[in-house]
C-alpha cells in the first residue's frame, strides 16, 4: 500500500483517468466504430481489458449506440439527443439513455455489427462485466490505501457516464463553435481537445464521421490523433482515413473531375466558407454602400450570416421571415443566397451521372464568374482550381 502526497492521489486518479479516455477515443471510437484505424490485435485487447476493468463498457453495445447515434441524429429515434430529449436529461443522465438503449435487441443488431465476438468477449467482457469493476476497486484499494483507493475508484467509475455520455453527448450537441454547417446541431465544445482525449472536437467528427483525427484547423488539437500517431509509428496502429486534403491550381479556366471530386469530398468545408467568406462580405458592403438603409434594416442585415449558418438545422418560422426580409433588402445578397443554394444542389444529387454533375459545376462557375458580384467570382475562380490530395 502505498503512501503518498495528497498531489500524487490526483495524480493518479487523472492518470486512470486519461487511459480511460485514450481507450474509449481510440479503441471505441475511431477503431471499432468507424473503423478509422486499425489496432495491432494486443493493443485491442489491452484496450478491451481495461475498459472492463474501468467501465465495464461492452464493445458491442457502445459501438451500436454510437453508430445509430449517427445514422438517426437529432431525430425521436437518436439515443442521447439533447435537441430531442432536452440538455440537462442528456447531461446528467447520459448514461441512463444509454443503459436503456443498450437493451434495445434491435440496435445491437442493426448496429453492433463487427465488434468482437471471440471466448473471452462472450465468456468474460459482457458476461461478467461487474467482475471487472470489482476487480478495480480491489486494486485501486490495495495501490493507495482504503479511502484514498475508494474514492479514486469512485471518480473512475464517474468518469465516462459523465464526460462521454454527459458532456459530448450533450454539451457537443447543444453548445460551442461550428466548423461546419450540417443538418446536425453537433458543436466544437474547444479547439484544444486534451481533456477528453479529442473528442472535444464533435462537429468536425460529424463532418468527416470515417476519419481517424479530429481536427481540422491548425489551432486545434486533437491528443487522441496524437496517441494514433505515436501507435502508427510503432506499427501498432495503421490509418485508414483522415478529412480530405483539398488544394488550388492556379489558372485553371475550366472544371475537371478532379474538380468535382474535390469540391463533393469537401462539401461541408465549402459550404461553411462560402459562408463566411462570401455571404458575409456581400452583407458588410451592402450596410455600407446602401445609403437609405435604417440602422434596424442594417441590424437585419448582419444576423443574415448566422441565420444561414444555422440554417442547415433548420429554422423557425420567425427565423425565416427575418431572413427572407433580409435578401429583400438586398438584391446583390439575395443573389449570393441563391447561388449558395445552387450549389449545394450539386452534391445534394452527387449519385447522378459525373458527366451531368461535372456541367452543373460548370455553369455554376461560368455564373457565379457572371454575376458581377466580386466575392462571389473571387470564390468561383477558387473552386475551378480544387484538387483533392489523396491521404
Amino acid at each position: 500500500m502505498a503512501d503518498l502526497p495528497w498531489w500524487a492521489y490526483i495524480l493518479a486518479a487523472a492518470v486512470l483517468t486519461h487511459c480511460t479516455i485514450a481507450a474509449v477515443t481510440i479503441f471505441l471510437h475511431r477503431h471499432q466504430a468507424h473503423r478509422a484505424i486499425s489496432l495491432h490485435p494486443l493493443v485491442s485487447h489491452v484496450f478491451r481489458f481495461w475498459l472492463w476493468l474501468t467501465t465495464g463498457i461492452v464493445t458491442r453495445e457502445w459501438v451500436a449506440i454510437h453508430r445509430k447515434h449517427h445514422a438517426r441524429v437529432e431525430t425521436p429515434h437518436d439515443p442521447h439527443s439533447p435537441q430531442v430529449v432536452g440538455i440537462q436529461r442528456v447531461l446528467f443522465g447520459g448514461i441512463f439513455l444509454y443503459q436503456r438503449e443498450a437493451r434495445t435487441k434491435t440496435t445491437l443488431e442493426e448496429y453492433g455489427v463487427g465488434t468482437p465476438d471471440d471466448w473471452i468477449e462472450r465468456n468474460c467482457y459482457a458476461r461478467f462485466r461487474d467482475v471487472g469493476i470489482l476487480l478495480m476497486l480491489l486494486t485501486d484499494v490495495s495501490l493507495f490505501g482504503p479511502s484514498a483507493g475508494l474514492l479514486i475508484w469512485i471518480v473512475q467509475m464517474l468518469w465516462i457516464p459523465f464526460w462521454a455520455a454527459g458532456v459530448i453527448n450533450g454539451l457537443g450537441h447543444w453548445w460551442g463553435y461550428r466548423n461546419y454547417e450540417l443538418p446536425d446541431a453537433s458543436h466544437n465544445l474547444t479547439p484544444w481537445g486534451l481533456f477528453i482525449g479529442g473528442e472535444e472536437l464533435h462537429n468536425n467528427h460529424h463532418a468527416f464521421a470515417a476519419s481517424a483525427k479530429f481536427s481540422t484547423r491548425r489551432f486545434e488539437i486533437d491528443l487522441g490523433w496524437i496517441y494514433i500517431c505515436l501507435l502508427s509509428s510503432l506499427r501498432l496502429a495503421k490509418v485508414h482515413k483522415t478529412p480530405p486534403v483539398v488544394t488550388r491550381r492556379e489558372g485553371r479556366l475550366h472544371c475537371d473531375a478532379e474538380t468535382l471530386r474535390a469540391v463533393i469530398a469537401n462539401r461541408f468545408d465549402i459550404t461553411s466558407r462560402f459562408t463566411r467568406e462570401v455571404l458575409r462580405k456581400v452583407c458588410r458592403e451592402e450596410s455600407k454602400r446602401n445609403r437609405k438603409l435604417q440602422s434596424g434594416q442594417r441590424l437585419i442585415l448582419q444576423r443574415a450570416v448566422r441565420l444561414v449558418q444555422q440554417e442547415s438545422r433548420g429554422l423557425s418560422m420567425a427565423a425565416q421571415r427575418y431572413l427572407q426580409t433580409a435578401l429583400a433588402l438586398s438584391p446583390r445578397l439575395a443573389a449570393t443566397y441563391r447561388a449558395k443554394i445552387r450549389l449545394q444542389a450539386i452534391w445534394d444529387r452527387s449519385t447522378a451521372n459525373s458527366d451531368l454533375l461535372l456541367e452543373q459545376l460548370e455553369d455554376w462557375c461560368n455564373r457565379a464568374e457572371s454575376s458581377g458580384i466580386e466575392a462571389l467570382r473571387e470564390f468561383a475562380l477558387q473552386v475551378r482550381g480544387y484538387r483533392l490530395i489523396e491521404n
